[in-house]
């Protein structure tokens, strides 16, 4: 136990060096300005060649050494701006506890602050917000992709903290979770509120078919729940 535990919080932790260049810029004390498309994108793409990087040579890669060639690096959708949307965060008055499933069957605690407001293609949606480890939001979710294009369990985004609760959502940095590299990380499902009733063609996906070299059922997919918090 204390080992999954352990593996559990080194997950987050590498997570959270592999994005910190990533992320520098993700959330802003206000609503994102109209972003230079080719800078925007020149970015983001050095970001993702930076992850590969961490991810295929780093020590403390998630991803196994015999899983490399083929996993890394990264598939993604291409960069799309309309992923990139101003969101509010409304905080609840009672911020409760969550008791989340994870993917070795563990239940991991969390806050839920509030709801991240945000309009999409002209739909309105909103998402759990959970307070992560660190000073920021920790937002898992689903969405019409998973368990097809993306990962089964769902993909995740961390947001740094802002003191007036408006945040820059950019789903261009959706990020699966490392135990899709490797079923010994312990990784929270998504609330069933923030499973999303459209496709999100943004952020990380998985390889095609023909090129995984490993089911997805056996890659750390636990059984979801459909009774969570």
């Amino acid at each position: 136990m204390n080992r999954k535990l352990e593996k559990s919080r080194r997950s987050r932790t590498i997570s959270s060096l592999a994005l910190v260049v990533i992320l520098s810029f993700s959330a802003t004390a206000c609503s994102p300005p109209e972003p230079d498309e080719s800078n925007y994108v020149t970015t983001l793409l050095n970001d993702r060649s930076y992850k590969d990087d961490v991810f295929k040579n780093g020590a403390d890669s998630p991803v196994p050494l015999d899983r490399r060639s083929w996993m890394v690096p990264l598939r993604y959708y291409e960069p799309d701006l309309s992923y990139r949307v101003p969101a509010q965060l409304n905080f609840l008055d009672e911020q409760p506890i969550f008791d989340i499933p994870t993917s070795t069957g563990q239940i991991r605690q969390m806050r839920h602050i509030g709801h991240l407001e945000f309009v999409l293609a002209g739909e309105e949606y909103r998402l759990a917000a959970l307070l992560s480890e660190g000073d920021g939001l920790f937002i898992p979710f689903r969405d019409e992709t998973s368990g097809d294009e993306t990962y089964p369990a769902g993909r995740y985004l961390d947001l740094p903290f802002s003191s007036t609760g408006s945040y820059d959502l950019d789903f261009n940095r959706a990020y699966h979770p490392t135990c899709y590299f490797d079923e010994q990380f312990d990784c929270p499902f998504p609330p069933p509120q923030n499973r999303l009733p459209t496709s999100i063609l943004a952020g990380e996906k998985l390889p095609p078919e023909n090129e995984r070299r490993i089911p997805l059922t056996d890659m750390g997919v636990a059984p979801i729940p459909g009774n969570q918090p």
